[in-house]
């Protein structure tokens, strides 16, 4: 991600948005299904940690957890807690081939650009090891725009994003779908898939 008025309120805001989000990551079922499906003492990437939280349950989970976020202020937040390895990065920044045994982008991805979709999923597919576990929530729609605060979204439909997962070599193992409120406020549609390579 390099839209720099999202990262500018990522940077305000990163107390604000750790307040939002914290809380028992372990009762979130898709966290636990995810977790439950890498093997004991695995590898996994929180790509876009924020805060930290879902990080921090999967290494309470025993899980070797490295963190990326582009936001200096949610990478110091996420390296804070026990087990997690956080470091300042985008999605630009994965480049390892065959070494995690599962990634979690938990409303990350939405902040890229729709053009550079397909690149980021095929560096995801390539980081995960044969069969490795891929996470990714978004915000549903279609279009970009920006919220309330000056995030930008990029919004896509079940199809659409299954499509890209295809595309990049990631087969689609479970769906979820529900409705929250952001950090704006707002109401907002979202869907969860579950992938693997």
């Amino acid at each position: 991600m390099s839209d720099a008025e999202t990262l500018k309120v990522y940077g305000e805001k990163a107390q604000d948005y750790a307040d939002l989000v914290a809380g028992p990551d372990e009762a979130d079922p898709i966290l636990a299904a995810f977790i439950a499906a890498l093997p004991a003492g695995g590898t996994a990437l929180d790509l876009g940690c924020g805060p930290g939280a879902s990080a921090a349950a999967m290494a309470r989970a025993g899980l070797n957890v490295v963190a990326f976020d582009p936001v200096p202020e949610m990478v110091t937040m996420a390296d804070k807690h026990p087990g997690v390895t956080a470091q300042l990065g985008s999605f630009d920044d994965l480049t390892d081939s065959n070494i995690y045994d599962g990634i979690w982008a938990n409303f990350s991805l939405l902040h890229a650009p729709r053009a550079d979709m397909p690149r980021h999923l095929t560096a995801i597919s390539d980081a995960l090891k044969p069969g490795g576990r891929f996470h990714i929530a978004l915000k549903s729609g279609e279009g970009s725009k920006r919220d309330a605060l000056g995030r930008l979204y990029t919004y896509y439909t079940d199809a659409e994003l299954t499509c890209l997962l295809e595309a990049a070599g990631l087969t689609v193992t479970a769906r979820q779908s529900g409705r929250d409120k952001g950090l704006d406020g707002a109401e907002a549609d979202w869907i969860s898939l579950a992938a693997h390579g």
